[in-house]
């Protein structure tokens, strides 16, 4: 079993609709949540087994257009 990834996003300002949507109909997250802050989004992902994660994320989803920056959380253990 794999465990999430979450990768918040900061958007070019204005774009954050349109990225959420982009990131909607890759259907590549098990959840999706604007936030308050630094960053606009907050995407929960599970990469498949065996799938290089930087590899994954750079396929699905660092090629939508408006995405400015992310930061990326692993997860290792659920308590």
């Amino acid at each position: 079993m794999s465990l999430p990834l979450f990768v918040q996003i900061r958007c070019t300002p204005g774009t954050t609709y349109k990225v959420a949507d982009a990131i909607a109909l890759r259907e590549i997250h098990s959840e999706l949540y604007s936030t308050s802050g630094a960053f606009d989004l907050l995407v929960k992902i599970y990469v498949p087994e065996g799938e290089d994660i930087g590899m994954y994320l750079n396929e699905h989803l660092m090629g939508i257009e408006g995405i400015e920056r992310t930061l990326t959380t692993q997860t290792f253990k659920v308590f």
